[in-house]
Order: C-alpha cells, then sequence, then structure tokens
C-alpha cells in the first residue's frame, strides 16, 4: 500500500516537467549559418589570443552572423561567441561590443558574460565550437 501511496504522490512530480526546454536554446533573432573559418594567432589582429581572458573580436567574411567573439580561458579550452546581440536582429547596433570580459548590446544596453555567454535577455549568447590546433584556431557551426 506504501508503494502505491508513494507513486501517486511522485506522479505530479514526473509529468509537470517543462517538455520546452530547448525553447531558450532555439534564438529567433540569430539564423543557423553553417560556417567553418580558421583563426591564426599569430597574426597580429588575432596575438591577443594567446593570453587568457582577453577576448578578441574577429571579422572575417562569413564567421557567424555579424562575426564571433572569442576568448581564451585556459590552455585547452577557447570560448567562440556569435557577435549579434542575442536578443536582437542582426542590425546597424545589434554588433556586441567587448567590455573586459563580457559583451554589452548597444542596442538595449545589456551585459553578458564571455565565460558563460549568459545575460539580462531573455536569450544567451550563441556558442559555436572550437578546435584548436597547433598555432590557429577553428571555429565552427
Amino acid at each position: 500500500m506504501k508503494k502505491y501511496v508513494f507513486i501517486l504522490l511522485l506522479m505530479p512530480f514526473l509529468f509537470s516537467c517543462d517538455h520546452d526546454s530547448d525553447t531558450r536554446n532555439t534564438n529567433p533573432f540569430i539564423p543557423d549559418y553553417s560556417f567553418s573559418v580558421t583563426i591564426n594567432m599569430n597574426l597580429p589582429a588575432y596575438s591577443g589570443l594567446h593570453s587568457a581572458l582577453n577576448p578578441v573580436a574577429v571579422n572575417i567574411e562569413g564567421a557567424g552572423v555579424s562575426g564571433l567573439i572569442l576568448m581564451k580561458i585556459s590552455d585547452t579550452d577557447y570560448r567562440a561567441w556569435e557577435a549579434n546581440c542575442p536578443n536582437q536582429y542582426p542590425s546597424a547596433c545589434s554588433r556586441l561590443t567587448i567590455e573586459g570580459t563580457n559583451a554589452k548590446c548597444p542596442c538595449d544596453g545589456l551585459v553578458y558574460s564571455l565565460f558563460t555567454g549568459v545575460g539580462g535577455g531573455a536569450y544567451t549568447m550563441k556558442p559555436y565550437r572550437v578546435e584548436i590546433l597547433s598555432d590557429a584556431l577553428r571555429v565552427y557551426n
């Protein structure tokens, strides 16, 4: 009898889970373009990626929607983010600016962490995959 009572008490919790948890990760503002770019860290524009916690904006044609923001966390961990504001459609003011280890959206003033991509808006920053090569990084979606 105790088993049945326990199961009856547990049932509401099992069925009350949010089945729409992927909504926050499916951003309607930023298109999901496939791309692959190689960033040569020996070039002066990207030499800041050799030291940790020094974010760099990457404006290569075809890299993301509005460019990329890359940051080295450790020797084996780099983060790559879409440079478009997560809660804005691509426009003249929707390109994130770097402020220390954060990115700020000039359109709405929201600030996002370059460690986690989390900020004050409904959507987080869009992450991209990073492959570490010898003196380069391959960033792709």
